[in-house]
């Protein structure tokens, strides 16, 4: 008795379709017929990366404003100035506005200290120092790490309500007392809604 999953001399044979995949270098095109590429129409591939772009924005409504910006070569020397420009519409809503810094667990210290100059639409400007805590008083590293970088994000002034509407600039500089920074790798601003 012939098994009935089994070619026998009645049953045709198909041959599997040409396969435009080479799975290894070399194999014949044919050697793994069940590799295929399975592609979407232009229209659908559209539709799926509108969706995308969407949920991704709409999960942060409170958001108004984030940016981070990379530091070269992962030196922020004392002189180079991160600049921010951050366009206001909103005058009577508060806002919150919070520092990123992405570090390496190489940085060789547990804060990091940062001279912020915010300029209004007007021209007024003002300078803070401001000090973010990146380790805990016993080396531990705040914020979320993947490997041995770290990402944190620091609330730096809570319920601002902007004076006027348009752009305003902060620029960030380095205050550590070194004219080269090391393992500092991305700094940036967050801008969102106070709840």
């Amino acid at each position: 008795m012939r098994h009935p999953l089994m070619n026998h001399p009645e049953s045709p044979v198909h041959p599997l379709p040409e396969s435009p995949v080479h799975p290894l270098p070399g194999a014949p095109i044919n050697s793994f017929p069940w590799t295929r590429i399975h592609t979407l129409p232009g229209s659908a591939l559209f539709i799926l990366l509108l969706v995308g772009i969407t949920v991704l924005t709409s999960c942060d409504p409170s958001r108004v404003y984030e940016k981070n910006i990379r530091i070269p070569d992962g030196i922020w020397y004392s002189d180079h100035i991160v600049h921010f420009e951050v366009p206001v519409e909103d005058t009577i809503s508060p806002h919150n506005l919070y520092v990123n810094v992405r570090n390496a667990s190489l940085y060789p210290m547990s804060n990091l200290y940062l001279f912020i100059t915010t300029t209004a639409p007007s021209g007024h400007s003002i300078r803070d120092t401001v000090q973010i805590i990146l380790a805990d008083e016993k080396g531990k590293w705040k914020g979320s790490g993947l490997g041995d970088i770290w990402d944190l994000q620091q609330l730096y002034k809570e319920n601002v309500r902007f004076a006027q509407r348009g752009t305003y600039s902060f620029d960030y500089q380095q205050a550590m007392r070194t004219d080269k920074l090391p393992f500092i790798f991305d700094v940036g601003l967050r801008v969102e809604k106070a709840d």
